[in-house]
């Protein structure tokens, strides 16, 4: 007799929580079962991190199914961390002790993010052209400039900040159970890396990761801030409309390498940006030519020769400027420590810093001549 997810699901309701003393599957932690033959997987989706409760769950689990389901079942469960899990059980709460009460809940509107000054997209059309590189230099050149500057890293799927910073701890949260963003070389941290083990996998759907990103503008500890620099994950999909729908961007800069392949991308994210009418202050141009140690005078044009200059030309978008392909940049990232701190004097520094000086002047210009940009709402018809 073949397995079906409802037999699995029926079982895993045997499982109680220790402290909501509630089943999983009531708690809503059970998440994309899969069934093929005997095998078996899901994810149990929890909160914060406790690596012993869900090292007692995933055993409790495991013997479950082997008890209700198939004794030769080959069970797989993959743990991950919810942040709107905690709240959605407090809420739950909440809501009960008011029913009770004969108390009507009032929803509380909270500003997002009313102390930062601008919000700066930094952004690609495609994955592997170094934009967490930029996006870490930019940051740090513009809080070495002694503007107050905070680093938000919205990839969830695969954040770079924690590498690229050299930070491994979790951060504080506060008594109103807000995070605490973690400082580093001036700049205000805060990552999902800084949450999940390294070896943790995301598996999460849009409606999870939107809403996650959505709560490390809300539920962050940012105070005041110059600047707020986003480093989104390639590409134009949820977590690029959810911020465009919940916070005000000031402008957005793109990342490009000179590949004909990385252009043909970035001609999608300048038409996305100027859909939802945010301001693109600029492309920049990475990897954009090699440069020897041994014979610093030559320049090799690996992949190819001002590919993005030309593309910001014909696209009438701001060309921010080059950055070259050099090894200090790659080593300096993997020790995490960005290369504008560990060689401020160097050609590459130089170029990040440039640039920055650049964006700091297109935001200067973009804030007199033209009003705040405005939330976007976005509405999908069936075709």
């Amino acid at each position: 007799m073949s397995i079906n997810k409802e037999q699995v699901r029926t079982a895993l309701a045997h499982v109680l929580h220790p402290q909501e003393n509630t089943d999983l599957v009531t708690l809503g932690m059970i998440q994309d079962i899969i069934v093929q033959d005997k095998y078996i997987s899901f994810t149990i989706e929890f909160p914060g991190k406790d690596d012993k409760l869900a090292h007692d769950l995933k055993q409790k689990c495991t013997d479950t199914i082997h008890k209700f389901v198939d004794k030769d079942a080959v069970v797989d469960i993959t743990t991950g961390v919810n942040l709107s899990r905690k709240r959605k059980m407090e809420e739950s709460e909440t809501q009960a002790e008011q029913s009770i009460s004969g108390q009507k809940q009032q929803p509380k509107q909270e500003p997002i993010l009313p102390g930062v000054k601008n919000i700066i997209a930094v952004a690609s059309g495609k994955g592997g052209v170094g934009k967490s590189t930029v996006a870490a230099n930019l940051a740090v050149a513009l809080a070495r400039s002694g503007a107050k500057t905070a680093l938000l890293d919205t990839d969830i799927y695969g954040p770079s900040i924690p590498t690229l910073f050299g930070v491994s701890e979790r951060p504080n949260i506060t008594t109103d159970k807000k995070l605490v963003p973690i400082e580093k070389h001036g700049v205000h941290l805060v990552s999902m890396g800084f949450l999940v083990d390294t070896d943790q996998a995301m598996i999460w759907r849009g409606p999870m990761v939107t809403s996650a990103v959505k709560q490390f503008m809300q539920e962050v500890q940012w105070g005041e801030l110059d600047y707020m620099v986003l480093d989104l994950p390639p590409g134009t999909g949820d977590i690029q409309l959810t911020i465009v729908q919940t916070v005000p961007l000031t402008g957005a800069v793109i990342v490009s390498t000179p590949q004909i392949v990385a252009l043909d991308d970035v001609r999608k994210g300048v038409a996305m940006f100027k859909k939802v009418n945010v301001p693109v202050l600029g492309v920049i141009e990475n990897m954009s030519y090699f440069v020897p140690e041994d014979m610093p005078e030559k320049k090799y044009y690996i992949f190819g020769k001002h590919g993005a200059r030309n593309l910001a030309s014909r696209l009438d978008v701001p060309f921010l400027g080059e950055i070259p392909l050099r090894e200090p940049i790659m080593k300096s990232s993997d020790r995490g420590v960005p290369i504008v701190v560990s060689e401020p004097a160097s050609e590459a520094a130089e170029s990040f810093i440039r640039i920055s000086n650049r964006v700091e002047q297109a935001l200067i210009v973009r804030n007199r001549e033209q009003d705040q940009t405005p939330k976007v709402d976005i509405k999908f018809r069936p075709s």
